[in-house]
């Protein structure tokens, strides 16, 4: 097995010196401090993999200390990452402090478990160490990332992959088998790197030679186009509201609020207009008549296709839903019942349902936070025929789960996502959501539009680069070509990331049976 702590009569000065605690506390502390940097909005894409090593290298230096360091690695990196959840807390629904901030910290104290029992897994391999942490670390780290996705609703924020997209010749992975392989690609950067550090002369060719050829071959990806156009252009307007969250449900603000989105739908000169998540406040059930067919009118004066998020209420009415409505052939005598919807079904745990209300349904008595039990519209659902294209929508947090949207996927010629990130402010979670649409276009192919209420309002192709962006915190309408795209990627024509996890899990396997039936080396 592995040693309890590097030796200071056979290792370099420099590796005795890291191990101590005055400096390897503070460095572990520090890289997973500085991990926000590499995600956007400031997409220092190379810094990720140099911090990956630095914690690899210091765990291989200390692997007495390696799960609690994994935990504490994690626990920081994802509270500096998602620091604007106690924004949207205390900031905007009016939780106290007392309550907001343990809340805050509930999160990334939940997902740091996942570093940890990559590295607890880890423990299991009775390998040589170059391969432990060359090889079956990057494969349970993977892996670990991915169970965090789909565990309890999932929350896959913070992945090692999104902090390549676009910018990182690794982002050309994500077609072939989604975000998950860009990880993989990003924690084999950062492992190989760190035994470029700390290994054997042959370790240290094996791992440049990885380096190399992951990276050439990422760069060979890139030129590759997987889907095509399919001869179809539009112009797409994408209204931006900018509606302070704490007027939003504000009943003294609804006439302002219509008037605002009525005249960006009035003024827009497009084939399709979006309108973003829950523009109209107010149930589609429950609003005059007028209200949408005047909507409707200014759109088709405009020969333009009008979709508008709003809330419904189920078809039994004893629910409500989170929706995006087509408004593209609505008249003043079309039947309720029969309007085109896309419904929210990935909704947000602690947001838009309550998870085991009788433990947590008192705090929401503490917070200003209206409609906290939103029901599903169900898998699959059709994209929404607006003008010359189908667009299959998916509303906000559901940005961040590209397997769920391949289904609606392979049936569209564009991509389409409408998002309130008011909750945050001015944070940097608007910028963090849009670098995950950017990994959701790069998977599937095609175009990608976002229209939000304060931003980040944009166009994105399907390399995942952004070819328009409108300003955030500011009232303004986004206008841009797209082009219709068909065809499905690599990653489409799997359906989902689970094959790669199948393979890495078979692959764990065979190493660790491999390493029960050889006597590992002790050094790497």
């Amino acid at each position: 097995m592995t040693s309890s702590a590097v030796s200071p009569t056979t290792s370099p000065r420099w590796q005795t010196t890291l191990a101590r605690p005055w400096l390897y506390w503070p460095l572990l502390i520090g890289s997973a401090a500085a991990t926000p940097w590499a995600f956007a909005p400031y997409r220092l894409f190379w810094l990720l993999p140099l911090l990956f090593a630095l914690l690899v290298l210091l765990t291989l230096l200390r692997p007495d200390r390696q799960i609690r360091s994994a935990y504490l690695w994690g626990l920081v990196a994802y509270s500096a990452q998602f620091y604007w959840i106690n924004i949207a807390l205390h900031d905007v629904a009016g939780l106290p402090q007392l309550f907001a901030i343990p809340l805050t910290l509930l999160l990334p104290a939940y997902l740091a478990v996942y570093p940890a029992l990559s590295f607890w897994l880890l423990g299991l391999f009775r390998l040589p160490e170059s391969l432990r942490m060359g090889v079956v670390l990057p494969l349970l780290w993977t892996l670990t990332e991915f169970i965090r996705e789909h565990a309890l609703t999932g929350f896959g924020w913070g992945a090692l992959g999104y902090s390549q997209i676009a910018a990182s010749p690794l982002a050309a992975w994500a077609p072939l088998s989604g975000i998950a392989l860009v990880t993989l690609a990003t924690a084999c950067t950062g492992a190989w790197l760190a035994l470029l550090l700390k290994g054997t002369q042959s370790t240290r060719m094996y791992a440049s030679i990885g380096l190399v050829a992951l990276w050439l071959g990422s760069m060979g990806l890139a030129r590759i186009h997987w889907t095509q156009p399919d001869g179809s252009h539009a112009r797409v307007a994408l209204a931006q509201g900018n509606i302070a969250q704490s007027l939003k449900w504000d009943e003294a603000q609804f006439a302002p609020t219509l008037t605002r989105y009525y005249q960006q739908v009035q003024h827009s000169q497009a084939d399709i207009i979006i309108l973003p998540e829950t523009a109209i406040p107010v149930m589609r059930q429950d609003l005059p008549p007028q209200v949408l067919s005047a909507f409707a009118a200014a759109a088709k004066h405009n020969h333009a296709a009008l979709a508008v998020g709003m809330v419904q209420y189920t078809s039994d009415g004893r629910g409500y839903q989170n929706a995006v409505v087509n408004l593209a052939d609505y008249h003043d005598n079309t039947p309720e019942a029969t309007l085109p919807y896309y419904a929210k079904n990935h909704l947000v745990p602690f947001g838009e349902y309550i998870p085991l209300p009788a433990l947590t349904g008192w705090l929401y008595q503490l917070m200003n936070m209206p409609l906290a039990g939103f029901s599903g519209g169900g898998d699959a659902q059709a994209p929404l025929r607006l003008g010359n294209q189908r667009v299959a929508f998916n509303i906000c947090y559901e940005d961040g789960f590209g397997d769920e949207l391949i289904a609606s996927a392979k049936q569209s010629s564009l991509l389409a996502n409408i998002s309130n990130m008011a909750w945050y402010g001015q944070s940097h979670a608007m910028d963090q959501h849009l670098q995950q649409s950017q990994a959701r276009a790069l998977e599937m192919g095609r175009y990608m539009v976002r229209a939000t209420n304060t931003g980040m309002t944009a166009v994105i192709n399907p390399k995942g680069e952004i070819t328009a962006l409108l300003p955030p915190d500011t009232a303004q309408v986004l206008t841009a070509e797209i082009q219709g795209q068909q065809g499905n990627t690599p990653y489409m024509q799997l359906g989902s990331s689970r094959p790669l996890m199948a393979l890495l899990v078979l692959l764990c396997v065979a190493l660790w049976w491999r390493g029960r039936r050889h006597k590992p080396a002790t050094k790497a």
